[in-house]
């Protein structure tokens, strides 16, 4: 982006936009339709198999390929500055969902549903980098606090909502209102951003690493590919192996390839400080227990519990809206106590709510349930800040872009794998239920997908072990 020739004053900004406020609003709301359709889909994945007549390792590619997406394109978003102005990347995403978004609302069958929503992606993928960007850019130093706070808010408010959002509509309607209930938004934010937005980089038409886009496609498309496609094969099928061969083999050689260039796509480097790399993998890690729940639960109050669709939705709020509240002061923690506590506390919190799900029966009360969402969605974001904040200011100057862009890139790649994950395991675990019962067989399958998100939880306790409390205070207490 275009680096300003001296520091701006507290009241005057480093781009000049006339209306910022409308400007940064095409970015937010984008990046909240976005957000929201990250977690909204999770509720209708029943609907959408008894109305597309297709299992559940099919209908999961509507969350996995979406995030896939997302994560292939993130880091990328640098390079995509430097040849197309802010105005075109954000027209443009914005355009991509909402023509994404009709497409999987007309959809005839599920093949056109899937090519929808993966176009959804490319736009959350265009959308998301930019919107710290240009805020931090638009706005004067003094008014960057509360910008920023509103741009967390919508990060955090959209998947809390989302579910509960999704049940109310197919409530009343069929599944393919909740794409519909997303074109509202977009026209609004296209709007904004055609009378408002500006660019506020520098094109400078930067030569792309074909062979980087190349592998970094491969292997991360072939990772969550061959992790989804065991839901299907099976773990042991040649289909699924030769996929994540084929992708491991070519993730090794993008690795290789970053670290030897003198431009990466990726700086990996950074993962050699180890403040950076325990803070990026506990929030990697986290984002993951966190998706893999969120899409086992809706599922579970639907099949197991036996509850309708709109009470799921209204079920699923509590959790939502405490995961918000919690990451809402989680960060200020961190001025205060360091990242060792929060973070420790937040995961021994969230370990006792994905235990608290282990002993959920089909006769158990949706009370129950809810509050084991609800423990769990207070440890999780306890965690999440405090280890994001400890891994970014481990990194100095043009390190603290690349980390963003990395832990970005790879919450998305982790959650969509760790999502194909609770698949499989929940299709072993109803498979192998001793029971005909589909309530307790689903139930069965619940108690396997719960066993994967708790062993992520026991591996994140582990390494927070070794956080400190300030990432840039080695003679802080250990």
């Amino acid at each position: 982006m275009e680096e300003p020739s001296k520091p701006a004053a507290p009241t005057q900004s480093r781009v000049q936009v006339d209306h910022p406020w409308p400007a940064i609003a095409a970015l937010m709301i984008g990046a909240f339709v976005g957000m929201l359709s990250e977690t909204s889909l999770n509720i209708a994945l029943p609907n959408l198999m008894e109305s597309l007549h297709i299992p559940g390792a099919t209908v999961q590619w509507l969350v996995t390929g979406y995030m896939l997406v997302i994560g292939i394109v993130l880091p990328f978003s640098s390079l995509i500055s430097k040849w197309f102005t802010t105005r075109q990347t954000v027209i443009f995403g914005l355009a991509a969902f909402l023509v994404g978004s009709v497409i999987s609302a007309l959809a005839p069958n599920f093949g056109i549903l899937l090519a929808g929503r993966l176009i959804q992606g490319i736009g959350t993928g265009l959308i998301l980098p930019l919107m710290f960007t240009v805020a931090m850019l638009i706005f004067p130093p003094a008014k960057l606090g509360t910008v920023m706070g509103m741009c967390a808010l919508v990060i955090m408010f959209a998947p809390a909502i989302g579910p509960t959002l999704t049940g109310l509509v197919l409530g009343s309607f069929s599944w393919r209102w909740v794409f519909w209930l997303f074109t509202p938004f977009l026209v609004v934010a296209l709007i904004f951003a055609i009378f408002f937005l500006k660019n506020v980089g520098t094109i400078t038409r930067q030569k792309p690493d074909f062979l980087s886009i190349l592998e970094s496609i491969i292997g991360f498309g072939g990772l969550v590919a061959g992790v989804s496609l065991a839901s299907k094969y099976g773990w042991d099928s040649l289909v699924t192996l030769t996929v994540l061969v084929v992708a491991i083999i070519a993730l090794v050689l993008y690795v290789r390839r970053q670290l030897g260039m003198e431009n990466p796509v990726l700086n990996l480097r950074i993962f050699s400080i180890p403040a950076f790399r325990y803070g990026a993998t506990l929030v990697m890690l986290d984002f993951a227990v966190i998706l893999s729940s969120m899409y086992i639960l809706p599922q579970f109050l639907q099949r197991g519990l036996l509850l309708p669709v709109a009470m799921t939705g209204i079920l699923m709020l509590p959790g939502g809206v405490i995961n918000a509240l919690v990451s809402a002061f989680a960060g200020r923690l961190y001025d205060g106590f360091g990242a060792r506590i929060p973070v420790r506390v937040g995961f021994i919190v969230a370990l006792i709510g994905g235990v608290m799900l282990l002993f959920a029966t089909p006769n158990s009360p949706a009370l129950f349930v809810v509050a084991a969402h609800v423990i769990l969605m207070i440890g999780c974001p306890l965690a999440m800040s405090p280890a994001q904040t400890y891994a970014l200011n481990s990194l100095t100057g043009a390190q603290s872009g690349d980390g963003s862009t990395i832990i970005n890139t790879m919450q998305q790649i982790v959650g969509a794998v760790a999502t194909a994950v609770a698949t499989s395991l929940l299709a072993i675990g109803e498979s192998h239920a001793s029971t005909t019962d589909k309530a307790a067989a689903f139930t069965n399958g619940t108690h396997y997908g719960i066993w994967f998100t708790i062993v992520l939880i026991v591996i994140a306790l582990v390494i927070s072990l070794k956080v400190r409390r300030f990432s840039h205070a080695d003679d802080q207490e250990a």
